[in-house]
């Protein structure tokens, strides 16, 4: 017997929802392309995605709000807490990328598409603003969340008893 693979899912979202969405997130200025399953920002040199997952995302979104530095958060649905992080500012921060990268973050950029909400991502469910664009004051420069990570991985070494040691000339 065949097993079949589904490509769409079923949605509670209008076609009026999802073409609101669609002019909110143009009105913004992102670029966007409908799918099947609804709509993805195509990132590209002014809007990109950081994507951080487990507890490294809580952590991230308690270092970003205690330094009000917090922008548009998707949640990704899944069993693992999945989060991915609007950013600006790729251009100018080549060092940060590639910390995230070596982090184990997920960097979503050079015309990656990341699923909007209302967007179906899966069986699990859709795509949700943790915190909206009309919340959030702003798209923070990528290397706000770099330093969230930073700060984030910092802390879990101390709490797991490793020190960093420093050797001064």
């Amino acid at each position: 017997m065949e097993n079949t693979v589904r490509t769409s899912f079923p949605t509670s979202v209008s076609a009026a929802e999802m073409t609101a969405a669609a002019q909110d997130y143009t009105a913004r200025g992102w670029t966007i392309a409908e799918t099947a399953n609804g709509i993805c920002l195509i990132t590209d040199e002014d809007v990109a995605g950081i994507e951080v997952s487990g507890k490294l995302a809580g952590d991230v979104r308690r270092f970003l709000r205690a330094n009000n530095l917090s922008g548009p958060v998707i949640e990704i649905p899944g069993a693992e807490r999945r989060e991915i992080h609007l950013v600006t500012g790729l251009r100018k921060a080549a060092m940060a990328i590639e910390a995230l990268r070596e982090a184990g973050v997920t960097v979503h950029a050079d015309g990656a598409g990341i699923a909007l909400p209302p967007t179906h991502i899966s069986a699990a469910g859709a795509a949700q603003w943790s915190v909206s664009p009309a919340e959030a004051r702003w798209l923070p420069p990528v290397v706000a969340i770099a330093a969230a990570v930073r700060s984030a991985a910092a802390r879990a070494r101390r709490r797991n008893g490793d020190t960093l040691t420093s050797v001064a000339c």
